[in-house]
């Protein structure tokens, strides 16, 4: 059972008990995201999600460090569209000591000039090292490409805007968006609702301030995209429009999706690389923002089989909406139900994902009311909802040596 509990201030707590374990997760969601970056300054958050590890309240860097290292603290700052996250994993029994080191984090980061040039730098080197990695810029491209802003905009952020930066802009984008109102709280494992209640008001009850969600510009209209880079390889990414994850249609993507790529037994993995040894990688994945959502697809392949790459990938995907067969099916619902227990086990990933259905759906869902709406779908509904919902214009981004010209899915 999952218990609810809304402060004054805007602030969600959200509190599961897991029997039998001793560890305790924790996700805070703060509206700190990219979308509500200054449109001059992205990467603000970025180099505050570094900056808040250089010490909070009364301890320098390696003194909050040290704290939190004594305690066995594990955690971590994730930039995200809507959210800057901040994630911990401690003993349950030390929730007491834990709380208060990574709250002051959010309401307390020390923020100082010292610590910013180092993490404005890192910020840039992990621009820079994109084109050591094409595969990740490919992705980061096929969201710029699709998606309206500022909901495009990368976790990384900008590198000219990087470099005009100044500590001044990272302590302005700390006081206006690390607020309670709309920020979440999720605490999963060994923890008491009534005990978390308790300190969570004690530590941020008297936190105040919100912030407004940043509305959407008009969607781009799909079309095909070409990165040049000096390679042998070519990477190929493809993307359409599909539901948010609070539509009651979302389950049946989710089954569609895994029909795809539901590991070496789904559609794209045999039909792309087994069968006709087009590529070494590839895969599709479906994902889902407040008011819309995405299926995205990659394949990495060489020059010289890059287009009927391209080519067959496009047809796979428009081909799932043509029905799927009962045993595809069976393996997909049996693969979404294994991922649904493995995330059981990690009291990390329950409150990371009771969090994000908190804030996508409006309510957390149990583990058990996950696999009860994969076990509601049915293969006759699955392929009425295919049937119902194909896909229409695709965005398509390649990053290699030469355009796939005149090529889209």
């Amino acid at each position: 059972m999952i218990e609810k509990f809304d402060y004054d201030n805007g602030l969600t707590l959200l509190v599961e008990p897991i029997g039998g374990v001793a560890s305790v997760g924790m996700t805070l969601l703060l509206p700190g995201g990219t979308a509500s970056e200054p449109a001059d300054r992205l990467g603000a958050a970025a180099v505050l999600s570094d900056c808040v590890f250089r010490g909070a309240g009364e301890l320098d860097a390696k003194a909050h460090s040290d704290a939190l290292d004594q305690l066995g603290v594990k955690r971590g700052c994730a930039v995200q569209t809507y959210h800057l996250r901040l994630s911990a994993t401690f003993i349950g029994h030390q929730i007491e000591q834990a709380m208060p080191l990574l709250t002051d984090m959010v309401r307390r980061p020390r923020l100082i000039d010292e610590g910013f040039e180092p993490a404005r730098q890192l910020a840039v080197q992990a621009i820079d090292a994109l084109e050591d990695e094409p595969q990740e810029k490919l992705m980061i491209e096929l969201k710029a490409a699709h998606l309206p802003g500022p909901l495009s905009r990368s976790a990384m952020g900008d590198r000219d805007h990087l470099l005009a930066m100044n500590n001044a802009d990272v302590r302005a984008h700390h006081a206006r968006t690390f607020v309670p109102g709309g920020a979440i709280i999720a605490l999963s494992g060994d923890v008491q609702p009534a005990r978390a209640h308790e300190l969570v008001g004690r530590l941020l009850g008297d936190w105040s301030g919100k912030l407004d969600r940043p509305a959407a510009d008009a969607a781009p209209t799909p079309a095909y995209h070409h990165h040049h880079n000096d390679s042998a390889q070519q990477h190929i990414g493809i993307a359409y429009d599909a539901m948010a994850a609070s539509d009651e249609r979302a389950p049946l993507q989710h089954v569609a999706t895994a029909v795809l790529s539901g590991g070496m037994s789904g559609r794209l993995f045999t039909e792309v690389r087994e069968k006709r040894g087009l590529c070494y990688a590839v895969y599709a994945g479906y994902s889902s923002l407040l008011d819309r959502g995405a299926v995205t697809a990659y394949a990495g392949t060489t020059t010289e089989r890059a287009t009927e790459t391209l080519d067959v990938l496009g047809k796979e995907l428009r081909r799932l909406y043509e029905g799927v067969g009962q045993d595809e099916f069976e393996r997909a619902v049996v693969g979404l139900k294994s991922r649904i227990v493995m995330q059981g086990e990690s009291t990390s990933a329950r409150a990371s994902a009771i969090a994000q259905d908190e804030f996508l759906l409006g309510r957390p869902r149990t583990l058990d009311d996950c696999a009860a709406e994969v076990d509601a779908v049915t293969l006759d509904k699955l392929n009425a909802f295919l049937a119902e919902n194909k896909p229409g214009e695709m965005t398509t981004v390649t990053i290699g040596p030469q355009p796939l010209i005149g090529q889209q899915a």
